[in-house]
This record gives C-alpha cells, sequence and structure tokens, in this order.
C-alpha cells in the first residue's frame, strides 16, 4: 500500500518511521517504479544541453542552456514528430524541456549499430555545434526517469560513481570532433519472475565515420564505423553525419529504491563535518558572550537597586549615604525613554520584516520535507514546486506579522502596508526574473521560462498568495500591538558622536561574515549544484548549517544592539536589520569570487544572467536574515527593561522623597 494511500496521521508517522533508512536508500514516498517484461520498450526522453566542467581545468564556460532539437544541432526527430513530456513547475524554472525521443529501447534486447538518421551540417550549424563542444556542452537523457550519465573514479578515494549527462563532443589537438554514436548500457534489476526494472544508466559516446545501408543498419555491420577516423564538421562546406546506437542489458543487484546511490556521490565529507565543528564553536563563543553580558549587566542593576531598596531613613544622618547609593545613569540606562521610539521608514522595515517571516517559515519547511525524503531527485523539480507552493501559502504569515509590526510602530499608511507586503518584495523578485528572461529569450536558451509559465505565476501571485497576505494582514491589524515596558520620551534625546567601528558600514562588516562563515561551505557546494548541473542531495548538513546561521545571526543582533544603546544610540531597529542581512554582501561577494575563479563565460548575456541571479539570492538571503533581527533583539530589551527600569525609578522616586524630607527637617533645626 502507498503513503498517499493512507490517512494524514498515518502518512506523518510512516514518514518519521523511515527517517533511519534515509542514509541508505532515496526513496520518495508516493512514487511507485515502473517494472517491465521482457520485449516492453522502456522510454528513453532527451533534455535540454548544458554546459559542464571543463576536462582540463574544471571551469564552467557557459551557463546557458539550449533544447535538444535546436535546429542548429541536427539532432534526429522521432515519427511523426517530438513532443514534450509533463513537467511540474519547478521542473519549468529550472530548465527543464524532456521530450520524446527517435530510440527504441526493449527491455533485455540487446541490439548493435541502430541506425538514428543521416544529417547534414551547414556551415552556421557546424560553427555553432563547434562552439557548444568547445564550451564543454553535454547531452542529458532520462531512462525511466534515470539520468543517463558516465563512470568516474574519484582519484582520492578511488570511489566510483556515475555523473549526469555525456559530452556533445571532444577536443583534440586542434580538430574538434562531433560524438555521433551512442553506446548505451543499462543495468535492471529482476524484481520477480519476468518483473524488471531499471537501476543505472552509462552512455559511452563516440566519434564515428560511418554511412547507412539501405536497411537502415551501418553499412559497416556490427561494427558500425568503430575504428574509423572520427567525425569533424566542416566549417567551410557541408559535412553529412549519421547517427547511430548500440544498446547491452546487464543485470544488477541495486534494488530500484537505491539506485540514486550512485549519483549522490560526496567529495570528501570531511570538509562538511570540519564546517559544522568551527561553525559549532563560533555559535557557543558568541552564545556565551551574550548570556555573560546580559547577566553581568542585570546583576549588578538588580543588586544595586537591592542596595536602594534597604536604606532606612533613620540611618541617613547626612546626604553621604544618599550619594553611595544613587549613581548618575550610564550607558544604555540613559536612552531607556528612547528605546522604543518609531524607527525611520516602519512602513518599509514592517514589509521586510513581513517577507522575511515568510521566507524563514518557507525555507524551514522546505529543508525539513527534503531532509525526510519527500523531496528526492527521481521527482524532477520537486523542490522548486514545493518552494513556489509553500511561498504562495504562506503569505498569510507575511501579511500578518507585517501588519502587527507596522500596527505596534504606530504606522497610520494601514491600507498602504497590506498593499505593499505581498507587492513589494515579490514584485521585485518577478520584475529582476522577467529582464534576465529576456537575455536567454535573446539567446534562444531552453533556459527561458515560457510565456505561459509566466502567466500561471502570475496567476498563483495574485489569485492565491495576495489574498493570503490580504488576509493575514486583517488579522494582524485586529490585533493589539506590542505595548513597550517604559513610556517614550517626547523629545529625542541627542546621539552623541560614535566611534568608528560602531558607525554603520563597519559594524554590518565586521558582524556581517559571521553568519555568512557558518553556511560558506554548503554555500559553495549548493553554487555548484546549481551551475554545473550537479544533484545536491546533502540536506542533513544544510539543516543544521540552517540552524547554526540562525544562532549566529541572533547572538551578533543582540550583542551590536547592546553595543549600540551602550554608546547611547537608540536608532537600532535599523541596524539591526542590516546587521544581521549583511551577510548577504558576503553572499554577493563570494559569488564574484566563484564568478572569477570557477567560471569563464566570456560572452555578455552569460555574465549578466550569472551576476543577476547571484544578486537576485543575495537580496532574498538579506530579507531572510535581516528578519532575525528584531525578533531576537526585542525580546531581551522587553526583559531587561521590564524588569530593571520600573523599579529603578520608583526607588529613586520614593528615595527622592525620603531625602527631600529630611534634608526640610534638618534645615529647621539648623534656623534659629
Amino acid at each position: 500500500m502507498r503513503l498517499r494511500d493512507l490517512s494524514p496521521s498515518a502518512a506523518i508517522l510512516a514518514a518519521f518511521l523511515t527517517i533511519p533508512e534515509l542514509s541508505t536508500a532515496f526513496y520518495l514516498p508516493g512514487v511507485a517504479p515502473t517494472s517491465y517484461k521482457e520485449g516492453d520498450k522502456v522510454p528513453l526522453h532527451v533534455n535540454h544541453l548544458t554546459a559542464v566542467g571543463s576536462q582540463e581545468d574544471g571551469t564552467l564556460r557557459s551557463v546557458l542552456a539550449f533544447d535538444y532539437y535546436h535546429p542548429a544541432f541536427h539532432f534526429c526527430h522521432p515519427e511523426p514528430k517530438a513532443e514534450y513530456v509533463s513537467e511540474s513547475l519547478g521542473s519549468i524554472l529550472f530548465g527543464d524541456r524532456i521530450m520524446t525521443s527517435p530510440f527504441e529501447l526493449l527491455m533485455m534486447k540487446n541490439q548493435s549499430c541502430k541506425a538514428l538518421c543521416t544529417s547534414i551540417f551547414d556551415v552556421a550549424s557546424a560553427k555553432w555545434v563547434n562552439h557548444k563542444i568547445a564550451a564543454g556542452y553535454a547531452l542529458n537523457w532520462l531512462v525511466d526517469g534515470l539520468p543517463a550519465g558516465q563512470l568516474i573514479e574519484e582519484e582520492v578515494t578511488k570511489t566510483r560513481f556515475y555523473s549526469q549527462g555525456f559530452a556533445l563532443g571532444s577536443i583534440e589537438a586542434t580538430s574538434v570532433h562531433l560524438n555521433n554514436h551512442y553506446d548505451i548500457l543499462i543495468d535492471y534489476h529482476t524484481v520477480s519472475p519476468g518483473q524488471y526494472r531499471v537501476v543505472g544508466v552509462i552512455v559511452q559516446p563516440s566519434s564515428r565515420s560511418s554511412t547507412l545501408g539501405g536497411n537502415g543498419e551501418g553499412a559497416e555491420g556490427s561494427r558500425c564505423g568503430q575504428g574509423g577516423r572520427p567525425v569533424t564538421l566542416d566549417e567551410r562546406g557541408q559535412t553529412e553525419v549519421a547517427f547511430t546506437y548500440n544498446v547491452l542489458w546487464y543485470e544488477s543487484t541495486t534494488a530500484w529504491a537505491t539506485r540514486w546511490d550512485k549519483y549522490l556521490h560526496v567529495f570528501d565529507p570531511k570538509i562538511h563535518w570540519f564546517s559544522l565543528v568551527n561553525s559549532a564553536i563560533i555559535v557557543v563563543f558568541l552564545v556565551f558572550t551574550v548570556v555573560s553580558i546580559l547577566l553581568r549587566a542585570l546583576r549588578k542593576d538588580i543588586a544595586r537597586y537591592n542596595r536602594l531598596d534597604n536604606i532606612n531613613l533613620d540611618d541617613l544622618s547626612g546626604t553621604s549615604a544618599v550619594d553611595d547609593g544613587i549613581q548618575e545613569d550610564s550607558g544604555w540606562k540613559l536612552v531607556h525613554g528612547d528605546v522604543f521610539r518609531t524607527p525611520g521608514s516602519p512602513l518599509i522595515l514592517s514589509v521586510f520584516l513581513g517577507n522575511g517571516a515568510q521566507l524563514f517559515v518557507m525555507t524551514g519547511f522546505t529543508i525539513a520535507f527534503a531532509l525526510l525524503g519527500f523531496l528526492s531527485p527521481s521527482n524532477r523539480g520537486s523542490l522548486g514546486t514545493i518552494m513556489v507552493l509553500l511561498y504562495t501559502v504562506l503569505g498569510f504569515i507575511g501579511g500578518y506579522v507585517s501588519a502587527r509590526v507596522y500596527k505596534s510602530f504606530g504606522g497610520e499608511r494601514w491600507k498602504l502596508n497590506i498593499g505593499l507586503t505581498p507587492l513589494l518584495v515579490p514584485g521585485i523578485v518577478f520584475g529582476t526574473f522577467f529582464l534576465l528572461d529576456l537575455f536567454l529569450w535573446a539567446k534562444e536558451s531552453s533556459g527561458a521560462v515560457p510565456f505561459t509559465t509566466m502567466i500561471v505565476i502570475i496567476g498563483i501571485w495574485f489569485l492565491i498568495s495576495v489574498p493570503l497576505s490580504f488576509a493575514g494582514s486583517w488579522v494582524g491589524f485586529r490585533q493589539p500591538p506590542f505595548q513597550a515596558p517604559v513610556r517614550t520620551n517626547q523629545i529625542p534625546r541627542q546621539i552623541p558622536p560614535s566611534t568608528t567601528y560602531m558607525r554603520p558600514i563597519p559594524s554590518m562588516l565586521l558582524v556581517g561574515i559571521l553568519p555568512f562563515g557558518a553556511i560558506f561551505v554548503e554555500l559553495y557546494f549548493i553554487m555548484s549544484s546549481i551551475w554545473f548541473s550537479k544533484v545536491y542531495y546533502m540536506f542533513g548538513f544544510l539543516f543544521l548549517c540552517y540552524g547554526l546561521m540562525i544562532i549566529t545571526c541572533a547572538a551578533v543582533t543582540v550583542l551590536m544592539v547592546y553595543f549600540l544603546l551602550c554608546s547611547e544610540n537608540y536608532h537600532w531597529h535599523w541596524r539591526a536589520f542590516m546587521t544581521a542581512g549583511a551577510s548577504a554582501f558576503y553572499v554577493f561577494l563570494n559569488a564574484l569570487i566563484y564568478l572569477v575563479t570557477k567560471l569563464q563565460l566570456g560572452g555578455l548575456a552569460g555574465t549578466v544572467l550569472y551576476i543577476g541571479y547571484s544578486g537576485l539570492i543575495s537580496f532574498l538571503f538579506f530579507i531572510l536574515t535581516g528578519m532575525f533581527s528584531l525578533p531576537v533583539a526585542t525580546a531581551p530589551l522587553f526583559q531587561v527593561i521590564s524588569l530593571t527600569q520600573p523599579r529603578y525609578h520608583r526607588l529613586l522616586g520614593q528615595l527622592g522623597i525620603r531625602v527631600q524630607d529630611l534634608r526640610i527637617h534638618q534645615d529647621r533645626l539648623k534656623d534659629p
């Protein structure tokens, strides 16, 4: 029985019971395997062509993807025509363009020198294809949903694994060769007598000058041009190319549930553990610093107030006791009446906080679902789909947080707040995404999102996300505002000049690097999976790094606000938001360094696309990390000020009256 046939409670229980098996199997509950009988047709679908790292220096020379049936490639079409395979929203957004192919694979039926077609490359097509071969483009096929790849052996550990995709061609000295023959090696697993499943696919491409016979088979028989000269596309004339393939089936002991393990290879896992230990040490140090500072300040103030509370009027023979017991306020206690003053631009700040809360919950749920195995790579595009759907549904949280915060700030333009919350940040993201998509359309890249998909995204945005955000704002504005523990002074206090390291830019650069350090290693692997078309699946490490990043953001924000108030600067709202969000600057800087060291894009379009998408990710990361600032900074302020200031000033008031009465009494005794 499948998990989707169970009740919700039983499904959740079953998901938790499968957690121990996630380390040895990557299986998505609800996705049933396909079993074939001997001679059944196994579908081979083709996907877009993407650039991979160069075999020489490992650099990436293009970020553009192209359709498999782009006219310049002259690949063979199925009869009557190639048709698109239905895909999820996330798969389309990530650039997948899966289509049918003319390849015929029959379960357990070996085939030798099977002919596809003969194509003629003109001068323009030859230049185009040769340029793509030099850029390191690879073909991406799917056999029973499993990527066709190449077998690679790691030099250090001698571990053998599969890499997705295989080369379009090869370069030898000054010659560029097109791979026109494919040896397709398929592993199958016997489930039961007569029932077989595909568990592995390897393609060994080669370049062979061969011709097709009248019966559609290779003229050289089963050798299919093997050992002959390679195919070189002539850039000064036409070139005739015959496409052929072989199919070989091998029985394997690999189970269907673990067939993805061959693709999920970890390069030196010690790096991840070292990063986690390093980040954990930093977090422990920061938390210990924050707790020691707050406890020391509170202990000193509480002890001082206890001394004031024990002062007896009969013991006051002069003013010395008063001078010993009452000291002038200093540091953050001087600005307690201005701490909760409304910050500048409260509307924008509340909108950013609402969208940050929405991103925070969406990211947490996405990582949790992936950690439980519900976002398997076998379900292409599931990660992107769940992110879009979660952000859409969680619009209620964004509207509620934004409205509640804005009302607590005393904002009066509530209609503008309701409208900007679901439109400002998503509008910036969608506008940037649309402009970058224009570059993809201009380059005829398959990564360009179709116009119909754009309409679907806009429909989801305005028909689901915006109404949910409006509902959350309505509920938020009906709630009472957060009440400050002290009354705000009518006249703002003058802020003294601050030291260099407490100024906005230096403090942001100093503090923002700490949250970035907690995710630096995982960020590198995520970027590699995005740009080098690799599978990222280390969600356990990502979950721990995400938690460490949250704790680090909270600790550095509390420290920064404490030092800021000690310098008698009560403009802490935006400073806290910018301090935690400053790690996004290092994310973007890291992307630029990655561009210089790992990429050689060459063209303007590729560079603009890379910088644009990196800037978009950094902006969302800024909103996400900046959201942690106000909750983690406001909570200690509420606690500290509510514990100390009311009692302090009540004691001062009582003591001031008693001292004043004593002095009047002493003056009367001295008066004759």
